[in-house]
C-alpha cells in the first residue's frame, strides 16, 4: 500500500512565529525544522506500522526543501524544491491508497489560527471551492479528488480539522495545538504530538485497508473563487488559463477537470507574486 504525505510547518506543535519557519530565522528556523522532521517521521513510522509498503513525502513549506534527507525515516522518497507544477500536491497520483496532510494550518480568512494564511498571505484574502470558504487543505483536496485518493490523516492546529473535515470523511486527525491568536497557541509537548501522530497514522492506514475513508467528494463542474488583496493582483491573475475576473479584487476558475483547475491556481500563485512586488 502506497501512502503520500504533504507536510507543512505552521501546524506543527511548538511553531508560533515566522522566524521558526524561514531560513532568515537562523537558529530558530533550525529548531522549527527539527520539530517538523519529528512529526513527519512519526507519520511515516505510523504508516509503515499500519501496513504501508511505500511512503512518498512532498515538502510543501516555503522553498520546499526544509529537511535533511538523511534524517527521514522509513526510506521514504522525498519530493523537494521550488517551482513544482503541482506545488503542495506534487507527486500524488492514482497509484496511492491515501494522502496524509501533516503540519497543516488554518486559512487566512477563517477563525484565529496560528500563522494562518492561504498559500500567500500577501496575495490571497479568501478562497472558496464551490462556494464554501476553504484553506490550503480544501484547495489541495481538488487534486486528491481528481485522482480518487482519500485524505486519510490530518494533523495541525485546532482550526485545521474544522476546515478540512468535509474533504476528509472518515479520516483520522490529530490536534497538535490550540490556537489562541495568529501568533500564539497552547502547544502539545513535541513528544506527545509525535506519539499521537504515530498512532493516528497507523490507525489511518488500517482504516483505509478496511475501506473506511472516502474521497473528498468535490462536485463537478467545480468553481474556485479567489479574493485577492488588490485589484492589480486580480488583473494579473486573469493571465492564467481559465481564470476570469468576477469583481474588483476577485477572480474565478471554473472547470470540469479538477487537476486543470488546480494547475491554473498554481499559475496564479506564481504570477501574482510579481504584482505584489516580489
Amino acid at each position: 500500500m502506497k501512502i503520500w504525505i504533504s507536510f507543512d510547518m505552521e501546524g506543527v506543535a511548538g511553531i508560533v512565529d515566522w522566524d521558526q519557519c524561514r531560513p532568515s530565522g537562523g537558529a530558530r528556523y533550525e529548531v522549527g525544522c527539527q520539530l517538523m522532521l519529528a512529526e513527519v517521521n512519526a507519520a511515516i513510522e505510523g504508516a509503515l506500522a499500519g501496513g504501508a509498503t511505500e511512503v512518498v513525502l512532498n515538502d510543501s513549506h516555503g522553498t520546499m526543501a526544509n529537511l535533511d534527507p538523511r534524517a527521514i525515516a522509513g526510506n521514504a522518497t522525498y519530493v523537494a524544491g521550488r517551482h513544482k507544477p503541482h506545488y503542495m500536491m506534487q507527486g500524488l497520483d492514482e497509484t496511492f491508497a491515501a494522502a496524509f496532510l501533516v503540519g497543516y494550518h488554518g486559512s487566512i480568512s477563517g477563525p484565529p489560527s496560528t500563522l494562518s494564511h492561504t498559500y500567500n498571505p500577501e496575495v490571497f484574502a479568501a478562497a472558496r471551492v464551490n462556494g464554501e470558504l476553504v484553506g490550503e487543505s480544501g484547495i489541495n483536496a481538488l487534486v486528491a479528488e481528481h485522482y480518487g485518493v482519500p485524505i486519510a490523516f490530518v494533523s495541525g492546529d485546532s482550526v485545521t480539522w474544522a476546515e478540512t473535515e468535509r474533504f476528509a470523511k472518515g479520516a483520522v486527525h490529530v490536534t497538535t495545538k490550540e490556537s489562541i491568536t495568529r501568533f500564539s497557541a497552547a502547544n502539545l509537548h513535541p513528544a506527545e504530538s509525535c506519539r499521537l501522530i504515530r498512532e493516528g497514522a497507523e490507525q489511518a492506514v488500517r482504516r483505509v485497508a478496511e475501506g473506511g475513508v472516502d474521497t473528498p467528494g468535490i462536485a463537478r463542474p467545480a468553481t474556485l473563487d479567489l479574493e485577492l488583496q488588490t485589484g492589480d493582483m486580480a488583473e494579473v491573475a486573469t493571465w492564467a488559463r481559465g481564470t476570469e475576473r468576477t469583481g474588483e479584487r476577485s477572480v474565478r476558475i471554473a472547470a470540469d477537470d479538477l487537476l486543470e483547475m488546480f494547475t491554473s491556481f498554481v499559475a496564479v500563485t506564481y504570477i501574482t507574486r510579481q504584482a505584489g512586488g516580489r
